[in-house]
């Protein structure tokens, strides 16, 4: 598994890479975790409902074909696509969403923050507070999108939204936790060797 750190970049060409990098990837293609940091954008999964953008501001909305229904990326968040061929490893998607759950839990246990997954609703929480989220989507046997885990950013814009269709969930970061704040390429580097671990352990 290769890992590719991108920087800060804007969320539509990465989309677009993403998909290209998925519709020509062949059976030896090698998986990929791409590293990055998106300017501010709200970005509409496939079951996506209107309601849930609640107030109209100056971030574009980016309709996408992940699962799930509208987040929030910005500076400060550190999101990994994960670019796994679902075939190859012979898994099932709960078993990949539990890897990328207890990647981030592991991660945010160095910190000394205590984290759960919920069964009922995909991503990672501190007590009620969601820190991370996920979103996946599957085509011609492979997976790509994957996670964004909450740094050191400026959350006001989750309240222009019902974060992922909750309405009144309320989300946190590390850097509520955690100060002086870790640097992005910190917590990515932790994160990246986790995802490492848990994907490959369920390779086949």
């Amino acid at each position: 598994m290769k890992i590719v750190k991108l920087g800060t970049r804007e969320y539509a060409p990465v989309f677009e890479e993403m998909k290209a990098f998925n519709a020509n990837r062949t059976a030896d293609t090698e998986d990929e975790l791409w590293v990055v940091e998106h300017p501010s954008v709200f970005t509409q999964g496939l079951a996506g409902k209107p309601e849930h953008l609640l107030a109209s501001s100056d971030i574009p909305v980016v309709q996408i074909d992940r699962g799930g229904q509208i987040t929030y990326h910005g500076l400060g968040q550190l999101v990994v696509y994960t670019l796994i061929d679902f075939k190859r490893r012979k898994t099932s998607v709960r078993h990949i969403v539990s890897a990328l759950e207890n990647a981030i839990i592991a991660t945010l246990a160095q910190y000394n923050i205590q984290s759960t997954n919920d069964p009922n609703r995909p991503g990672v929480y501190v007590g009620e507070r969601k820190i991370a989220s996920l979103g996946l989507r599957i085509k011609n046997g492979s997976v790509y999108h994957g996670l964004a885990l909450n740094v050191n950013m400026d959350l006001e814009p989750f309240h222009q939204i019902n974060p992922c269709g909750y309405a009144g969930l309320e989300m946190t970061q590390i850097a509520d936790y955690v100060q002086p704040a870790p640097s992005l390429d910190a917590v990515a580097d932790k994160l990246t060797a986790h995802l490492m671990r848990e994907l490959v352990f369920q390779a086949a």
